[in-house]
Parts: structure tokens; sequence; C-alpha cells
């Protein structure tokens, strides 16, 4: 084999074209991957000839990519918030949209003062990891049902030195220990018939993670009655859901006794995070 880095990657993009929306993107991510080089080193150096093996491989990558496997689960990796998480098919994989989530937890809160923190339904960990390694000060806890995803979300607390979050095995509140100044989540929120589950990366993502009921707000609406008990007094409860979620979740937290629930769009302007505040202060906290 002889095939240079261009050849490879024009090659790859053909083959992509009509099956995935960024072809030249992944071919460009799982390149670099394989090279273990950066995407600059793909342009700097487009005549270089990778190895035999590494081509046999970029091939074989690319013809699963064709058909659906997600890119995170070719290189078992994902950035989120400025840091890369080890994936697997056991979770979701992190997307653009949950950052959003990060931005209001770290603007709500103090960022001078200790603050306790749950994520719920954690997965990788990637939203209390980013929140543990923006705020070193405060407490978060990684929550989630699963050993296997537990263990990847320790494996990536390790990874990112986030000392200050720890994981914990809950199904959402129920083994909450003490209270808490916000309960964060990115919970499952499609209906179970819904038809873009056959489409695209989704397709090899657990649907135990992405699917809540007939109108995906089961887990929402457990997550809506549990939290008061587990949040100190002034304490938030933000949660992500669907972009056509927004009105029927903040009935719920309203119904549910938060206060000072809004919505928040997301850079598409789509309704994406919705918060709620407990009566009370927490200034004393």
């Amino acid at each position: 084999m002889d095939a240079t880095v261009a050849t490879l990657l024009s090659e790859a993009r053909a083959q992509l074209a009509g099956y995935s929306p960024s072809a030249a993107l992944d071919a460009r991510v799982l390149l670099a991957h394989i090279l273990g080089k950066p995407e600059t080193f793909l342009f700097t150096w487009p005549e270089h000839a990778p190895t035999d093996s590494q081509q046999r491989q970029f091939r074989e990558w690319i013809a699963r990519r064709r058909d659906g496997t997600p890119v995170a689960h070719l290189v078992g990796r994902r950035e989120f918030y400025g840091h890369e998480f080890l994936v697997s098919p056991d979770t979701l994989i992190p997307r653009p949209d949950t950052e959003l989530l990060v931005d209001i937890a770290l603007a709500l809160l103090p960022d001078n003062v200790p603050q306790r923190v749950a994520d719920l339904g954690t997965g990788t960990g990637a939203i209390a990891i980013s929140l543990g390694l923006a705020r070193p000060q405060w407490t978060v806890l990684a929550v989630d049902f699963t050993v296997a995803i537990l263990d990847l979300a320790e494996r990536n607390v390790r990874r990112l030195g986030a000392a200050n979050v720890q994981v914990r095995q809950s199904s959402w509140c129920r083994d909450l220990p003490g209270q808490y100044h916000a309960l964060v989540s990115n919970p499952p929120y499609i209906a179970d018939d819904d038809p873009h589950l056959d489409e695209g990366d989704v397709r090899f993502e657990p649907h135990s993670a992405l699917t809540a009921g007939a109108d995906g707000l089961d887990d929402i609406r457990t997550l809506i009655a549990q939290a008061p008990a587990h949040l100190l007094p002034g304490g938030w409860l933000l949660l992500e859901h669907g972009h056509d979620q927004g009105d029927a979740v903040r009935a719920l937290m309203s119904a549910g006794g938060f206060h000072a629930v809004q919505t928040r769009r997301d850079l598409g302007d789509r309704e994406r995070v919705t918060l709620g505040q407990m009566p009370g202060s927490s200034d004393a906290q």
C-alpha cells in the first residue's frame, strides 16, 4: 500500500458522502487518531504515507463509520467542555448542547464559597467533572445506577485529576446523602416511539439512556418529585430536555413547588435547559 494522507482522506470523504453529515471531519479525526498526530499534521504533511497497518485500520474504521458507528466509539473518547473523556457503548456520548447545563450551573452558584452539587445520571462523568475542574472549591457528586457506567466515570475522574468529584451509585436521588446547593441532570427525554431512535449515532447508544416513556418525560417527573428533599433552601434543580419540552417541564417544576422557573436556549436558539429554585434563602449556607 502506498496511499498518502491526502489520498486516504479523499477516499474516505467519497465513501462517507451521504452517510455522515460531517464526512470530512470524521475522516480527519479518525486518521489523526490512528497516526497519533494532531489534525494539523494532516494539512502540513499531506504526502505522508501511513504504514500498511495504519491504512488497513483507517479503511476498516471508515467502513464502520459508513455503517453508522459513532466516531467517539471508534476512537474511545470525546471532547466536552475542553476536556477529553473516555466513552463507551454503555453511555451517551457527551454532546455540545449539554455544555449549556455546565455554563448555567457555573454562573448560577457563587464561585468563591464551597458548594455541594450532584450530577444525576452522570454517564461518562462529563458534567460533574467539568464542574469540579472549573470550581475546585466545590464538592461534586457524580451519580449513576449502573456499575459499568460508574467505573467509566471513575476512570475519567482519575484521568482528569478531578479530586473534588466523587462517584456514587444511586437511582436518581434515591440514595443521595445530605442536601445540595444544586442538582443537575441530562436525563433521558426521548419518547419511546420516536423515529429518530433509528437514525444516526443514537442507534449505537443505550436506549435506556435516551428514552423515558410515551412522552419522554417519565424520568424528568421522577427528578422533579425527588429533588426537593435533597436541595437546600434556595437550591436549584437544572434539567436538560428536548427542544419541544420546555412548556411541559416548566409546568412540572412549578407544580412541584419550584420558584423562579425559567428555560434557557442553546446555541441553536432551542429551549434546552429548565431550572427552578427551592423556596427559602441559601445566603447562610
